[in-house]
C-alpha cells in the first residue's frame, strides 16, 4: 500500500476523499456533485481521474446501469503512509522532532495534549511521577 499511496497526485487525492466519504459505491454523477464546491473539473476531467485511480488500485470500478466507484485503498493507508513519508522527509525520520515542533509553535490545543496523554499512558500513568 506504501507504493500505491505515494502514486496518488493532489488532484487525485481530492477525488479519494469524496470516495472516502461515500456510503458506499458511488456513479460520477455524485462524485462529481460532491467536488463541484470546491472544483470547476468538467465530466472529463473527474472520469480521468476515476480511470487513473482505477489504474493504480486505489479505487474500483463496477459497472451496473453506469460505472460506480470505490476506493480500495483506504483513508487510513494513505494518513499512515503520508505521516511517515512526512516524518521521514522533513523531520529526518523523528517523529518527536515533529511533536516538538507543533508543541513548540502552539498549534496543539491544550484538548489536543490531554488527548496525546491518554494516547501515550493509556492506564492514567501520565508519566509526570
Amino acid at each position: 500500500m506504501n507504493e500505491l499511496a505515494s502514486k496518488i497526485s493532489a488532484s487525485e487525492l481530492e477525488v479519494m476523499q469524496v470516495l472516502w466519504q461515500g456510503k458506499g459505491p458511488m456513479p460520477i454523477a455524485a462524485v462529481r456533485a460532491a467536488l463541484e464546491g470546491t472544483h470547476r473539473w468538467d465530466a472529463s476531467t473527474v472520469k480521468t481521474l476515476l480511470r487513473r485511480l482505477c489504474e493504480k488500485g486505489a479505487a474500483a470500478a463496477e459497472k451496473r446501469e453506469v460505472f460506480y466507484y470505490r476506493p480500495v485503498l483506504t483513508r487510513e493507508a494513505y494518513r499512515n503512509w503520508s505521516t511517515r513519508s512526512l516524518i521521514d522527509k522533513v523531520y529526518r525520520g523523528s517523529a518527536k522532532d515533529l511533536v516538538a515542533s507543533l508543541v513548540e509553535r502552539a498549534q496543539l490545543s491544550a484538548q489536543d495534549l490531554e488527548d496525546l496523554r491518554a494516547v501515550l499512558y493509556p492506564e492514567g500513568e501520565d508519566g509526570r511521577g
